[in-house]
């Protein structure tokens, strides 16, 4: 897949033409992470936008007694760290790369000269940070508002929807990515005994299936139901 392929699937970008992609992907920078490795540091300065052309990072926040919590679960496809094209300000979270990854990324200067260039990315810049804002809200109000039954289905619905594929035989919706009830856990805001508690409620209600890390949604609009 060539560079402005994969820009096209990004939704900051996804409404430039073939030219401005092109012209864009010309200053994309490839570069690679082993599993467990940084990225970047909550409070680092940040200079870059990714894109993870191969290999999936986690999005967390960590806490001066070691506590985290996982924001998001990035596969191929996705960016993130797009607040640095805009100010200087210190990184609001960790990223960490889950398995060994392939990023590019986009310096702020580059994206500048871009913008100077090509204003008309503008409107598109500033939809995806309102769909930003949108999805903080809705984990602040998860957070408050939701039971762990509900934050668990939230969770498990909203990882079908970003990386579902076909199950087995056609049936359900598999997660793409193997989860530990751990991780699971940090995504919910929810104990890691917890998030065991109600896995194995849905299991035996027939909504899911979860074996060595691998969920499928077995009925997801029935496991819909547990959060509306």
């Amino acid at each position: 897949m060539s560079y402005s392929e994969l820009l096209s699937q990004v939704p900051l970008f996804s409404s430039l033409g073939s030219d401005d992609l092109e012209r864009l992907s010309s200053s994309l920078q490839p570069r690679r992470f082993n599993r467990g490795e940084i990225l970047f540091h909550q409070g680092d300065v940040g200079t870059d936008l990714f894109i993870i052309r191969k290999g999936e990072v986690t999005i967390r926040l960590s806490s001066a007694d070691g506590r985290e919590v996982t924001l998001a679960l990035l596969r191929p496809g996705a960016a993130f760290g797009e607040l640095a094209l805009l100010d200087e300000a210190p990184r609001s979270t960790d990223a960490v790369a889950r398995e060994e990854t392939a990023l590019l990324s986009l310096s702020r200067g580059d994206f500048r000269r871009f913008l100077e260039e090509r204003p008309q990315v503008v409107p598109a810049l500033l939809a995806e940070l309102s769909r930003m804002v949108r999805r903080v809200t809705q984990t602040v109000h998860d957070a408050n508002f939701l039971d762990a039954r509900a934050r668990l289905a939230r969770v498990l619905l909203d990882l079908a929807q970003t990386q579902g594929q076909p199950g087995t035989e056609g049936e359900g919706v598999a997660i793409t990515s193997r989860l530990t009830q751990t991780e699971l856990a940090n995504l919910a805001g929810l104990t890691r005994e917890s998030t065991n508690r109600w896995l194995r409620f849905y299991a035996r209600e027939g909504l899911l299936s979860y074996e060595e890390g691998r969920i499928t949604l077995l009925e997801p609009d029935n496991l819909r139901m547990n959060v509306e």
